[in-house]
């Protein structure tokens, strides 16, 4: 390496040291992750779990059977939109009104102007809801028989106004493991937990939308979704809206209390992260300049270690010890998907530019809906 040009030199330096130190943070960050409390009885407020679904035939079944099953709730209720769904959803959602807790709403219409479909059947439900705790659920996760008596033992403690306990992600083919488990490593590489929590800056956020518990008070006090009507990363923004409130929310280890398998094929995991990565990343300079540190840091290392570069060598090994630290961690798979974390931050850069393209030409589209 010492006969390359400086510029290459200094460039394989750099992202190697980016690479270490990112696993370096990540396994420190793991360590401040919130645990939800041990399964204890929550026995004094009403619980409304609340799923927006349309054309989730092949999900919304597990989800239901799960949210029936909680125990130690002894007050819950379960209100279920169906937005329009034309794939047997609703088949499958009447098979479980025999339960008396389900309450099924209806879809009618499309979303009215300046709101997205998420953000409107979430403000729907929440009208619906009679609890002083709301859970929005996704319909494709399933929850472990103790999830919501967790959730709601955190926000009975008073430390937080609202969680979200991140999932375990489900990944089989081979486009899901090479891309789904960056979602879990880039919070946990890149965004400071115990500072993220403490502190007021709105840009200091992580949540995931697929589960997410809240007191009422404290969504009436930020205006809910008709605040947020309008943001594709909506649960990032009800966070943001929490802390401009002087509201505190946080990101949760979820692995032991819900899984969800988001996309189940290349096409549908294409267009679902094009749909939201050109907002995640806020310009077009931003997301260059951030694919861009991340290629310095993931990709040019390990090629310059087949091109016989010990420092690349250094900061490939580290970017796959915090990958495969991470993917333990959260109970992902490690091996041998790992190794290949250069082929998921080039398939990342692909999708973030891909996602750009089609905001700026208004092609995108969710749930055959468009989208700004």
């Amino acid at each position: 390496m010492s006969r390359w040009p400086r510029v290459a030199r200094s460039a394989v330096a750099t992202g190697t040291a980016i690479a270490v130190a990112g696993a370096l943070h990540s396994w420190w960050n793991l360590r401040q992750l919130r645990v939800l409390p041990s399964r204890t009885r929550a026995g004094t407020p009403r619980v409304s779990l609340l799923v927006p679904a349309r054309d989730e035939a092949g999900n919304i079944g597990h989800c239901l059977t799960s949210l029936r099953a909680q125990v130690d709730v002894p007050d819950l209720e379960i209100v279920v939109l169906d937005d329009r769904s034309s794939d047997g959803t609703t088949d499958v959602i009447a098979h479980h009104l025999v339960d008396h807790r389900i309450r099924q709403v209806v879809g009618s219409g499309e979303p009215p102007n300046g709101w997205l479909g998420k953000t409107w059947a979430c403000h729907r439900l929440s009208v619906e809801a009679s609890g002083s705790v709301l859970v929005f659920v996704d319909a494709d996760v399933t929850l472990s028989d103790d999830a919501v008596s967790r959730m709601v033992a955190l926000l009975e403690s008073g430390v937080v106004e609202a969680v979200s306990p991140y999932p375990r992600q489900l990944a089989l083919t081979w486009s899901e493991r090479i891309i789904q488990p960056l979602l879990q490593w880039s919070w946990a590489t890149l965004l400071p937990l115990g500072l993220a929590e403490r502190s007021t800056r709105p840009s200091l956020v992580a949540a995931n939308g697929q589960l997410l518990a809240i007191t009422r008070d404290a969504y009436d006090a930020v205006g809910g979704h008709e605040a947020i009507r309008d943001e594709v990363l909506d649960d990032v923004a009800l966070f943001q809206q929490l802390k401009q409130n002087g509201l505190r929310g946080a990101l949760a280890d979820g692995t032991e209390v819900a899984t969800c398998r988001m996309y189940q094929n290349w096409s549908d995991l294409r267009d679902g992260y094009s749909k939201s990565l050109w907002s995640a990343t806020g310009s077009p300079l931003g997301a260059t300049a951030f694919v861009s540190v991340m290629a310095l840091a993931y990709v040019v290392p390990p090629v310059a270690a087949l091109l016989g570069s010990r420092v690349g060598a250094i900061g490939y090994v580290g970017a796959v010890g915090g990958r495969a630290w991470v993917a333990h961690r959260v109970d992902g798979r490690v091996w041998p998907d790992s190794v290949l974390h250069p082929a998921s931050v080039i398939g990342f850069g692909y999708l973030t530019a891909r996602s750009w393209v089609g905001h700026r030409r208004g092609s995108l589209t969710w749930k055959s809906r468009p989208l700004p």
